[in-house]
């Protein structure tokens, strides 16, 4: 076939039978940043445009009709696809690690790593019910609200609902139950507190899942806190699927707890993993022949073109989907880079779908929807009824995402298109993950995969019980780097390292119960002074203490803490403020800028500073409330001195976005959910979580009733007045 021609259809070329590939330059993996791309260091710079096909069309091109693909498999993978299926029901028998596991931590710590998917919650549960019979107490703690209301309602089911309580920012309840789940900072406050009062944590086990959260660059302070702070008596239970250094990670634990800390490593997954690779004209092949790319993907890759289509046009979403329901790899997530790909892939699905009988279907979204019976409007409801696939991310409501897991759980859909949230914590397994790109953004820029990122994703490939095989999917898009993931795939989770830090609420929480001295005993017990200690450096608790040090001088002068280094009156009550910005909300109070008599005017002054993304909405401020906006200036006033202040000190301070005020004071006076949002063009997720750590913050305002009660008072009814649905909703 002659194609020399640069004006041949290059949509044409790019669905050619992989035996004919297209000669198109390869495009190198790069950097994306939001608004820009710039190649990583090493990489040569793409050939300019008019020397490639991947350069802008000139105005008078007219875009071809794209042809189909043709559903097709190399042979090699007959064999591997006969697999397919559900295997015989069995009687459960634990593997050998969850036994080993639970005989260790009937004696010591225990830190568990195994693939997604292998048992990690069974040995939870077994732990939890051997603590439970002896009359002991337990504590699970979690990253996520939604992971810890899910355990709520799984562990209610096991141990009987009377018996368990939670914890989080939005819920409390059965408080003082024997098994308590809940989230990550719950637990840590609750240590502030008890080392506070002088006592001691009243329970027998804590378990901290997702425990490689402790090398999350935001989070990852207060999981090293609590292994801190938890008293040597209780016993820890570390759960994990990505852990790279969990023997480094144990002789911390046994080194600053006295007590051993048992390792236990199960690198076999439950559901055998095969990496496949999808040729633009429909053919499946293996990604690989033993540990090297499969010579026909290597082909393609030097011959042919680095992408289905060029310029800006989205996957062909549908005939993907066709070729997977062919050779039965359905159902699938599909991880996609942003919240608007996953929306456009689900508008693009036409086809229906019928993966289990329609009654069933109607029957268990039904039950879904009359609990929420506000989602019977969702945009994307008639794609979920008609073809069966939904998009799952942080822009959307939780009874939405909720929705859908129910309805991926249940086996009713193909396919999920999914921002990578999903990879991280949430029980929604398929049969095959789908890959575009081999980088992810991480909140400021787009950065490789890592393979605790990948192997995070890939977890969901394979339902135990449900799938003898499980199947991850590469489909050669611009920014997808073939030989990185083949690399990452053979490779381990890395190893974590230490996050810890100073802020403003944990220097005031452990001086309430620690002199200086003792707390520079605390960051030499770091993790991250263990790690520099053991690479024969000891910068680590000089340079914690010498930022402690700084924090510590400026609550001084601002007088929060006396000369004595004990807390002021105001310093006492402000470090009950476990907030991003306790400084700045502890002047307000101190000053009367918050309205203390109306629930809808206080929660939205404090709305500008729980909102620290990177976004901002235009506001015209004469559409809206005098008296709105007269409280928001005040209180942009009373801080303004303070927030100087803080920055000369070389403090990071975030915006105070007036947008935030207005969004959180129309919901609490009731405006229309769906008119606020068409109003400030955000998203569903977005506003839910403006207003969801705006109740936080307006929580820990009411708990100073003995310092600020009538403010307080006011705190806790605005509270209750935002938490209604769709911001909370409770399972169906």
């Amino acid at each position: 076939m002659h194609h020399s021609n640069a004006l041949y259809d290059i949509d044409k070329l790019c669905y050619l039978y992989h035996d004919n590939p297209c000669r198109i330059v390869q495009v190198p993996h790069m950097t994306r940043h939001k608004k820009h791309y710039t190649p990583r260091k090493g990489i040569k710079r793409r050939p300019p445009a008019s020397k490639t096909f991947h350069g802008h069309r000139p105005a008078t091109h007219v875009q071809p009709k794209q042809l189909r693909m043709k559903p097709e498999a190399e042979t090699g993978l007959k064999e591997i696809f006969s697999h397919i299926g559900t295997p015989p029901q069995t009687p459960f028998r634990p593997d050998p690690f969850q036994t080993d596991a639970l005989q260790a931590i009937e004696l010591t710590d225990c830190l568990v790593t195994a693939p997604t998917g292998a048992g990690k919650t069974w040995i939870a549960e077994q732990a939890i019910l051997s603590v439970f019979k002896r009359g002991g107490r337990a504590w699970y703690a979690s990253p996520l609200k939604a992971l810890t209301n899910s355990k709520w309602v799984e562990f209610g089911d096991r141990f009987g609902p009377g018996n368990v309580g939670i914890l989080t920012g939005d819920t409390k309840e059965n408080a003082d139950a024997p098994i308590i789940v809940g989230t990550t900072e719950i637990l840590r406050n609750q240590l502030y507190d008890v080392m506070h009062r002088g006592g001691n944590l009243n329970y027998d086990l804590v378990i901290l899942d997702e425990a490689h959260f402790l090398g999350d660059p935001e989070r990852g302070v207060v999981w090293e806190e609590i292994m801190i702070y938890l008293p040597t008596r209780i016993h820890l239970l570390l759960l994990s699927a990505t852990i790279g250094n969990a023997h480094e990670i144990a002789g911390w634990l046994a080194s600053i707890r006295n007590k051993g800390c048992t390792v236990i490593e199960d690198k076999k997954r439950p559901v055998p993993l095969h990496p496949l690779f999808l040729h633009p004209s429909g053919r499946l092949m293996p990604l690989l022949s033993r540990k090297k790319l499969f010579k026909k993907v290597v082909q393609y890759l030097a011959d042919g073109a680095s992408v289905y289509q060029p310029g800006n046009r989205m996957p062909p979403f549908e005939d993907i989907i066709r070729v997977m329901r062919k050779f039965r790899l359905l159902p699938a997530i599909f991880f996609l880079k942003s919240r608007n790909e996953c929306n456009v892939a689900v508008s693009q699905i036409k086809a229906a779908s019928h993966r289990t009988p329609l009654p069933e279907f109607e029957r268990d979204l039904g039950r879904v929807i009359d609990t929420f019976p506000y989602l019977r409007h969702h945009e994307q409801l008639s794609h979920l009824t008609r073809c069966r696939v939904g998009a799952h991310h942080g822009g959307q409501l939780p009874a939405w995402k909720f929705t859908i897991e129910t309805m991926m759980k249940t086996g009713h859909l193909d396919a999920v298109f999914a921002t990578t949230t999903v990879a991280a914590g949430v029980n929604f397994p398929a049969r095959s993950v789908v890959l575009f790109n081999s980088d992810q953004f991480n909140g400021h820029e787009f950065l490789p995969l890592t393979a605790t990122e990948f192997h995070q994703m890939t977890g969901r490939a394979g339902r135990r019980g449900l799938d003898n095989i499980g199947f991850v999917l590469l489909i050669p898009q611009r920014y997808m780097n073939v030989a990185h993931i083949k690399n990452i795939h053979f490779s381990r989770p890395e190893y974590i390292i230490s996050r810890i830090r100073n802020d403003f609420s944990m220097v005031l929480n452990l001086l309430l119960s620690h002199k200086p001295d003792d707390i520079r005993n605390i960051f030499e017990r770091s993790f991250a002074n263990y790690q520099q200690r053991n690479m024969s450096e000891n910068t680590v608790r000089f340079t914690l203490w010498k930022d402690f040090q700084r924090h510590l001088s400026f609550l001084k002068s601002e007088g929060f803490v006396a000369a004595d280094d004990t807390l002021t009156e105001q310093g006492a009550w402000t470090s009950q403020l476990r907030l991003d910005q306790p400084l700045l909300i502890s002047e307000c109070l101190e000053k009367g800028a918050f309205p203390p008599d109306d629930e809808a005017l206080l929660a939205a002054v404090v709305a500008p500073f729980v909102y620290d993304r990177d976004m901002d909405i235009a506001i015209r401020r004469r559409e809206h409330s005098k008296t709105l906006l007269a409280a928001y200036d005040k209180t942009v006033a009373t801080v303004t001195p303070l927030i100087e202040r803080m920055k000369d000190a070389q403090f990071s301070i975030t915006p105070l976005p007036l947008w935030t005020s207005i969004a959180v004071y129309s919901w609490a006076r009731g405006v229309d959910w769906t008119r606020i949002t068409k109003q400030l063009h955000i998203a569903d997720g977005d506003l839910t979580m403006l207003i969801s750590r705006t109740a936080d913050n307006l929580n820990q305002i009411a708990a100073l009733k003995r310092t600020h009660p009538a403010i307080a008072a006011c705190a806790a009814a605005a509270r209750n007045t935002l938490l209604r649905e769709p911001v909370v909703f409770e399972e169906a």
